[in-house]
């Protein structure tokens, strides 16, 4: 057994990584419509998915519809940054079909097809995410459950170890959804949770668990997860976290 420290643009790398190897990734990859909607984690799914099919031209940066920042962040850049927002991934039978977002394929995305969205909140041990709501007709979480509800399409919902929340997501959601409530909404989500354990799961066989987090200088929202496995997978694990470790911080 190994601990290691993830932080968190290195465990959006790693589950990007993860994610490349999922096996319905795979399958539909190559047959099929996947949909990755816009958000950090995603973003940097989008450029590995992208630069397995021959397209190096993709960056995260300002892959996003809302995003999390401090109060004193110059909130007229973000502003900037969604006048050039570059639409939604879509990638259908391999080939990407740039400028579009989820709701231009909607109603063609069917059973077995993909959908990637990300989440604010995790209860790790119930394998549940929460989602918060902006938007006044729900956003594109809402409009995604069209497909996996009414026409069972495949949600994943990669999302960093850093969100995790102790509480009872249900609870939490009847709170912010509330008339009393102001602020964001919340959409309690049950789809294929991928956070970094999934990602080393899948990357090199063994198996990871949280058991510390925290730190400083750059380290804050980080990780240390104990790693154990076989010999030969506990040092693939240590290869590939080697690799994401330096993964400079999430910057707009």
């Amino acid at each position: 057994m190994k601990q290691f420290l993830i932080t968190p643009s290195a465990g959006k790398r790693l589950i990007a990584h993860g994610i490349l190897e999922h096996p319905d990734i795979k399958r539909v990859l190559n047959h099929g419509i996947l949909t990755i909607i816009a958000g950090t984690t995603n973003g940097y799914i989008a450029e590995e998915l992208l630069k397995s099919i021959g397209e190096d031209d993709f960056k995260h940066d300002g892959f996003f519809r809302g995003i999390t920042v401090p109060p004193s962040f110059n909130h007229e850049k973000i502003e900037k940054m969604r006048e050039s927002f570059p639409g939604d991934i879509i990638i259908r039978d391999g080939q990407w079909e740039p400028g579009k977002t989820i709701f231009d394929v909607l109603n063609e995305i069917g059973k077995g097809d993909v959908i990637l969205k990300g989440a604010n909140a995790l209860n790790i041990k119930k394998r549940k995410a929460g989602i918060y709501i902006g938007h006044p007709e729900g956003g594109t979480i809402v409009a995604s459950l069209q497909a996996v509800v009414g026409r069972r399409a495949k949600l994943i919902i990669p999302v960093g170890l850093e969100k995790r929340v102790p509480g009872d997501l249900d609870k939490i959601a009847a709170k912010l959804n509330s008339l009393e409530a102001k602020g964001p909404r919340m959409l309690p989500v049950v789809g294929e949770v991928f956070t970094e354990i999934e990602a080393i799961k899948v990357l090199s066989g063994a198996n990871a668990e949280l058991v510390a987090a925290g730190g400083v200088s750059g380290a804050e929202g980080g990780v240390w997860l104990l790693v154990s496995g076989s010999k030969e997978e506990v040092q693939k694990a240590e290869k590939i976290i080697d690799f994401v470790s330096r993964e400079p911080p999430y910057t707009i």
